[in-house]
């Protein structure tokens, strides 16, 4: 090869070296945007395949109300077929939202103006998608009228509902039902209530002194925070079989009052109750008891990691507003606060929806079933559109530990506290009573949590009664209506 053409051929070949390493920049820059498009388009597919529902869903999508130009309002329904929320349209076309059953669903359904609340806040969207066949849309449209709305199918039970609100009466407090396995929500009642068909008036006497005061829009049910009282005995004792095997061996000499770590804890009228085991100490509610357990026998860290297991200190799984139940006591705090602590007073405080999640978790073996007020959509014609399923929340006991717990429970209502309403039933109850003082002047609130059929169980009742001191009307008693309400529907 001539040397001239040689010459030419490494000026060439430096020329596209020099070139292939300016150019580097250039291809690597192409890569990335060739990446980023991918991306970007990959997230699109997914955005409207898996979010793209969930956020026009979204509750606080305000844009959900221009819905209402094209779509009448869905009902919504109990599981019996009960409508307790449905559109009315007049004959020049005005819509009005209507209340059947005016304050006994209040709460839970919630209302549609003034803001909205309860069911018509969390499935608005839903209430506003039409989901009726194309031919009937294209009618609809040609005779420009509305789409009807899909109907939302509550798990409540009317005839549970009602039970709770009449025998709750006029006294404050709250009631909740669950499915023993699933945690599906059968009954929540909050009093006092209001008529949400009214709500000019509700809105004008919420925010007055009075209104105020009686929290008449709260649901008490979920968002009720109340000390357990002795209700919260449960999960010290749970904590105790757990840290003791030998729990059956557990002795303890009530003489009605003592003092533990500084602290005077009397029982219910200074009663003395004598000798006793970990079962009838729970039976009898012995506060001295369950102090000195507290105090002399638990791990406090121990106890405040198991509480937290039980959703203490956690948002509660509720697709509505729910109160995050309080638990302040560790191993770091100071020992006078563990006697008051462990039955149930001191800074504790729990919603009746949670202590009957706590009750659910015991009923099921330990596993806690997330609380489920929607049992399905349908479309206007009566087609399923969704189904919803049970969820769990997870293993939050150990089996064992609630097979040990169950007896005692049931001691409880054949022969202890509850035993004036519980005993004598065609079924079996499971269950713990609790009065948690609120003052320093003795007035209480009464509670009582438990489930029935405790071979299998059915379902779970948690009650709270404001102001037992003044009422008399204790939680048991309210239990045990809607308990019998049931098994009189079966």
């Amino acid at each position: 090869m001539l040397p001239e053409m040689q010459e030419l051929i490494d000026r060439e070949r430096e020329k596209a070296k020099r070139n292939k390493i300016k150019n580097r920049p250039i291809v690597f820059s192409t890569y990335v945007m060739v990446l980023v498009f991918l991306c970007m388009f990959g997230y699109i597919i997914y955005y409207m395949s898996d979010k793209a529902e969930r956020t026009v869903a979204n509750a606080s999508n305000k844009r959900q109300d221009s819905l209402s130009d094209f779509v009448k309002r869905g009902d919504i329904i109990t599981s019996d077929g009960t409508v307790v929320a449905t559109t009315e349209v007049s004959e020049n076309g005005d819509e009005k939202r209507l209340y059947p059953y005016n304050g006994l669903f209040a709460h839970v359904v919630g209302y549609n103006n003034y803001g909205r609340a309860g069911v018509e806040l969390s499935q608005n969207f839903t209430l506003l998608r039409s989901h009726v066949g194309l031919d009937e849309q294209i009618k609809n449209d040609l005779s420009e009228t509305k789409n009807p709305g899909d109907n939302v199918i509550l798990n409540l039970d009317y005839n549970l509902q009602k039970a709770a609100a009449d025998t709750l009466g006029n006294c404050r407090g709250a009631v909740v039902v669950l499915d023993a396995s699933t945690s599906d929500v059968l009954a929540m009642y909050s009093s006092p209530t209001f008529d949400p068909n009214d709500m000019d008036a509700v809105w004008q006497t919420a925010h007055t002194e009075e209104g105020e005061s009686s929290a008449l829009l709260l649901n008490r049910a979920t968002q009720g925070l109340y000390a357990p009282g002795s209700t919260f005995k449960v999960i010290t004792a749970m904590e105790y079989i757990k840290e003791h095997p030998d729990y059956e061996s557990y002795t303890h000499t009530c003489n009605g009052t003592d003092i533990y770590n500084s602290v005077s804890i009397r029982c219910s009228n200074s009663t003395a109750h004598g000798t006793l085991d970990l079962k009838s100490s729970l039976a009898k509610s012995c506060n001295t008891s369950f102090a000195d357990i507290g105090a002399n026998s638990l791990d406090i860290d121990s106890l405040a990691d198991f509480s937290e297991d039980l959703l203490y200190n956690k948002d509660i799984p509720f697709e509505g507003d729910a109160s995050k139940p309080v638990f302040k006591l560790n191993g770091e705090s100071d020992k006078s606060y563990i006697p008051q602590t462990v039955i149930g007073q001191g800074d504790t405080l729990t919603t009746p929806l949670h202590n009957a999640l706590i009750m659910q978790a015991i009923a099921n073996g330990g596993h806690m079933m997330e609380p489920g007020l929607i049992k399905r959509v349908e479309d206007a014609e009566g087609d399923v559109v969704k189904e919803y399923k049970p969820k769990s929340y997870g293993q939050v006991i150990d089996p064992q530990v609630t097979k040990d717990i169950i007896p005692m429970l049931e001691e409880v209502c054949t022969s202890g506290t509850a035993s004036q309403y519980m005993a004598g039933k065609s079924y079996t109850v499971a269950g713990k009573t609790g009065t948690a003082e609120y003052d320093n002047n003795g007035n209480c609130n009464s509670w009582f949590v438990g489930f029935t059929s405790s071979d299998k169980p059915d379902i779970v009742v948690s009650v709270v009664v404001e102001d037992y001191t003044s009422n008399q009307i204790s939680g048991t008693y309210v239990a045990s209506a809607v308990m019998d309400a049931y098994y009189a529907g079966k």
